[in-house]
Parts: structure tokens; sequence; C-alpha cells
């Protein structure tokens, strides 16, 4: 994790800024691509049962040599409509993702979307409860809550979520999630940091910047990310890019840039809605 800085979540574990993400990462794939993010510094990794490519990514952990203490691997139960979620089951997908990605412990365990229209996230973040205190995962979250959401796991299950991974990024930049976020200590994480690279990146302002620094548009973008204190886990399948993505901590932000660059946020949301996603 050398020069990545950590951000401490609330049991003490230290979280890397940066980590590298694996969504649509065929499996067949995700070894040779998660071993190149590892050769190039990474050492966060962040997949979920529901992306099909656990086993890749844990081989391509296996077979880095890097110690298992000086990784930090997240995966996500993807709580399918399928079914009404029970104890029994949330430990028996747990067991599904750390066996394919071959592990002994996760360092964080996610659940993957509220679906608060099914009302059983609370069974679930309970029986996440009961993971923790087993030290099978360091620490366990949620994904995609919102304010509702996180207030009623806080209210009515043992769990302050240690992390939430949500959608974020300049155009959609989250302030009031993330300030009830900062009041209860729970980590912002984002997914898709880069805008799904669906046109954010050719923004004029962030080409202005990118340029006075010397750098990309993605660069600025993570930088901006660190900065404001998330955790970022941007995706590419790349070499070049997966390592140009990593390259942002030999510059800063002056106030002049973080001013303009909140000035994109235009709650333009590129996933789905979390009060509206239940799909299987």
């Amino acid at each position: 994790m050398s020069q990545v800085p950590t951000l401490t979540l609330d049991n003490g574990l230290r979280m890397p800024q940066l980590g590298f993400g694996v969504w649509q990462v065929p499996d067949d794939e995700a070894t040779a691509v998660v071993g190149t993010a590892l050769e190039a510094g990474y050492r966060s990794i962040d997949t979920a049962a529901i992306y099909g490519n656990e086993t890749g990514t844990g081989k391509a952990l296996a077979a880095s040599g890097i110690p298992r203490q000086e990784l930090f691997v997240t995966t996500k139960l993807w709580n399918s409509a399928a079914e009404t979620w029970t104890r029994e089951s949330v430990l028996r997908e747990f067991d599904a993702s750390l066996a394919r990605l071959g592990l002994d412990y996760i360092d964080l365990y996610l659940v993957h979307w509220p679906r608060a229209m099914r009302d059983d996230y609370l069974t679930i973040v309970r029986t996440f409860a009961e993971i923790a205190d087993s030290g099978r995962a360091k620490a366990v979250g949620v994904s995609n809550f919102q304010p509702a959401e996180l207030e009623r796991v806080m209210a009515e299950t043992p769990v302050v979520p240690a992390v939430n991974q949500v959608e974020l990024h300049p155009n959609f930049a989250q302030a009031e999630l993330r300030a009830l976020h900062a009041r209860h200590g729970i980590v912002t994480e984002a997914w898709s940091p880069l805008g799904q690279g669906r046109g954010l990146l050719e923004d004029p302002t962030l080409a202005r910047i990118a340029a006075k620094h010397g750098r990309s548009p993605a660069q600025v973008v993570l930088r901006w990310h660190i900065q404001l204190g998330n955790v970022a886990i941007p995706k590419s399948a790349t070499p070049s890019r997966i390592r140009e993505n990593f390259d942002v901590f030999g510059f800063a932000l002056d106030d002049e840039d973080l001013a303009a660059i909140a000035g994109l946020d235009n709650g333009t949301r590129l996933g789905p809605d979390p009060a509206e996603f239940d799909y299987s």
C-alpha cells in the first residue's frame, strides 16, 4: 500500500483510498488484469459475487506473492430478488465467495443493494455482524444505501456500516450523503469514479485543470476523490490505463481547481436509482 493514503474504518482497520475495481472483467481475464493492477502497485481489489470473477481474482491474489496482510479485498453479497434473504442464505453466500476467492477472510464485505422494497436488508446486516464477529470479514458495510436505509440500519441493528459504496463522480458528487457518512464515521467509497467514460473526461474544465498539472483528466478526477476524502476504485483492463490511474500521488489540486470541479455537479446519475433497483 506504500504510497497510497489510507482511511481508518470505524473498527481501526486501514483501507487504501485508491483501489482497483473489476466490474465487467470476465473471469477468464481477471487473473491477468488483477495481476497487472497488483504489479502497478494496487493493494486493494474490489469484486462482487454478481461480477462472476471472484475465482479469477483469487487466482491473481494467490499468484502475486504479496503477503495477505498487505492486501485489502472487498466483495459483495448479491442479495438477489430471487429469494427472501435469511441468516442461513447469507452465510451460504458468504462461504461461497470466500471459497471462490480462495481466502480465509475478507477485508470488507458489502450488501450490494438495499432493495428496500423487499425489506430484508436488516436480516442481512444482522448476519453480517455475526460474520464480522467471527473474524471472517474484518469489516462489513453496504453499497448503494440511501439515508433512510442507513438510518434504519444504525437504529435497528448493531452495525454502523464501515463503508457505503455508491455511485459518485464530479457530475454526481452526493454531498448530502457524504455529510451523513461523515457524521456517523462511515467511509464513502465511489463506484464509477470516472463517470463510466460517458463524457465526463471530455469536459473542458477537467481538460484545463489536467493541462495545468501535466496530467490526464482521469488522473485529475481520481486526485479529486482522494482530496475529498473518498475511496475510489477505477476499473480498466488496459495495462497503460491501469498504471496511469495509479499515478495520482505526485501532484495536488489547489482550491481553484477544487471549486471548478465542484461546479460540475449537475446531479446526473448514470447507474440505477437505488430506490427502484430490484433486478435479479
